[in-house]
This record gives structure tokens, sequence and C-alpha cells, in this order.
């Protein structure tokens, strides 16, 4: 990048729920991955599942603000300098199939719960069921859900690696947009 202007960047608070949607979706990640070491029916295990499901509705409703506020309220700031559309198209194309991720598998997730019959729990708060009792259905749901999980580790992992391929190869000012007023 030659222009030495300040990188316009996205609002504070597009910041900041961008980077907390992370933290929690790794959280979410590490909940359910780390739950298989303890024993079926340990209370660790539960709390781990019951913080898997909370962070996951949690995911929910902040990529719902985050979208209500980017379609009403924020506009991102230009791409200094602008990329061609070779790169615009797919930068697009994953940040839909990102927002997708963040709001499918949550839902998925209340419909498994729903499906099975167990209570809905936002840190300890009941939520209506989604669908009436259906054990086959919550399964196929399940597997669903497992998959979109496989998919959102290669999405984000994409997310990032393009971000320091714009930040290092292409050298605009992609990433700095979304990094801390402090960077």
């Amino acid at each position: 990048m030659t222009d030495k202007s300040p990188t316009a960047k996205y609002p504070a608070t597009a910041i900041a729920l961008h980077w907390l949607v992370l933290v929690l979706v790794i959280a979410v990640y590490a909940l359910i991955l780390l739950r298989e070491n303890y024993p079926r029916g340990s209370d660790i295990r539960e709390t781990l599942k019951s913080l898997h499901y909370s962070f996951g509705l949690t995911v929910l409703a902040l990529t719902a603000v985050r979208l209500a506020l980017r379609a009403f309220f924020w506009r991102p700031p230009a791409i200094t300098p602008p990329i061609p559309p070779w790169l615009a198209i797919p930068a697009a194309a994953a940040h839909i199939a990102l927002y997708a991720l963040l709001l499918a598998m949550p839902v998925a997730g209340w419909m498994i719960l729903s499906a099975e019959g167990d209570p809905i729990q936002l840190f300890g708060a009941n939520l209506p069921a989604l669908l009436p009792p259906d054990k086959e259905l919550a399964e196929q749901i399940e597997e669903i859900h497992e998959t979109g999980g496989t998919i959102g580790y290669f999405l984000i992992g994409a997310h990032a690696a393009a971000a320091l391929f714009h930040h290092y190869v292409v050298k605009d000012d992609t990433l700095t947009r979304m990094l801390p007023r402090n960077s």
C-alpha cells in the first residue's frame, strides 16, 4: 500500500462484534470437543454441553444483530487500493457462506434439542422448542449440524487466510479495516 493516509475502519461496534463472535465460535468448537474427555452424564460433560448450547445461541443473536446493523446502519469502508472483481466476487460469496453458517448452525442445534425433546436453555433461561419431539429427525439434523461444523473449520480458516493474503500479498487494507482501533 503506497498511500500513507489512515485506513478507513469499520465502526468500533462492528469490530467488537466481529471479534466477540470469533471468540464465541472458538469456544463453541472447544466446548463440544472437550466434552468427549468426560463420561456421559457427568456434571462436567453436561456443563460443557450447556455452555456449547448457550454460546451457540449467543452467536445466533449477535450475528442477527450484526447483520441488521450492517443492513441498516453500517457501510463497509472501501478497500484501499480497490480490489479487482476476480477477488471481490469470491470474497462476497465467502462472507455470505460465513454468515449462513453463523445463523444456520445455532438454529440447527436448537432444532436438534427440540426434536430430542430436551429443554433449550440460554444460560438458564428456557427458550421455546422449534420442533415437536422426533428422534429420527433429531438424528438427521445432527448429521447436518456436524457436517456444518466441519465446513465451518474450512470457512473460518479460508477467511483468516484470505485476510492474511490481502495484507501480505495484495497489500491492501482489508485486514486492517477490521482490527481494533489501536492496531
